[in-house]
């Protein structure tokens, strides 16, 4: 099998606030070939400031990666660790203009993270969307799949690999929203997610760790998860194949 070359760095924005300047951050990995066109997967955390267990998820699980390449056979990975360089920076939720991202977009919002980042979601034409966050006012892991068949088929196996490191939120209500098993089919307005107008429209998953876990714990978590929705959709892809 054909050894990937290290994951390609690049910034895909900057904007200035404060009199400093900001970038956007992208990671690209190409895994081994498979016997299909690579599936693209857009990577997605730091979207709040003050979670960075997602962040430092996304570089664990790429470094992995490089270990051990085969994890990502068949996938084109593209990976934006810090949304929100800013709000990471100061350690706060809302970027330094007090907004929070994910009711931003797709509304037509001038905060240039918005802007960058759904020039990515429209330029990449993802065939999966996965962004990692953490809620401080959980009792354990869980994950939206937004009412989709496919989704929910994705994030329940991520949350059984992620209960091997932390508890899932089985409450019958998370965030505000009913839950069934940690799985939320509901969701907040102007969340990062594809382009309204692509079809057909990617998977979207979304993985939150309890905030108050230990943050290793929680990076654990994030890459048990992200390997088991890799896993998982590999498998319906040679499904697929076979039919």
């Amino acid at each position: 099998m054909r050894r990937p070359a290290p994951a390609e760095s690049s910034t895909v924005g900057t904007f200035v606030r404060g009199g400093h300047l900001h970038r956007i951050e992208r990671l690209r990995f190409l895994g081994p070939r498979a016997g299909h066109d690579p599936v693209r997967i857009g990577l997605f955390a730091g979207v709040h400031g003050d979670e960075p267990a997602g962040p430092a998820a996304v570089r664990t699980f790429l470094h992995a990666l490089e270990r051990d390449p085969a994890r990502a056979a068949g996938y084109e990975l593209w990976l934006y660790p810090a949304v929100n360089p800013e709000g990471l920076k100061r350690g706060t939720r809302t970027n330094g203009a007090g907004k929070d991202l994910n009711r931003e977009f797709w509304r037509g919002s001038p905060e240039p993270e918005v802007r960058i980042i759904e020039g990515e979601l429209d330029a990449g034409r993802f065939d999966g969307i996965i962004t990692l966050h953490a809620d401080d006012t959980c009792e354990g892991h869980y994950g939206y799949s937004h009412g989709r068949a496919m989704e929910d088929a994705l994030l329940r196996p991520a949350l059984v690999a992620a209960e091997r490191v932390l508890p899932r939120d089985k409450r019958s209500t998370i965030d505000g929203f009913a839950a069934r098993e940690g799985v939320i089919c509901e969701c907040f307005q102007g969340i990062l997610g594809p382009p309204p107008r692509q079809w057909p429209q990617p998977f979207n998953l979304i993985f939150e760790t309890p905030a108050g876990a230990p943050i290793e714990l929680q990076i654990a978590a994030h890459v048990a998860a992200l390997d088991a929705v890799l896993a998982t959709y590999r498998g319906f892809i040679a499904y697929a194949q076979n039919l």
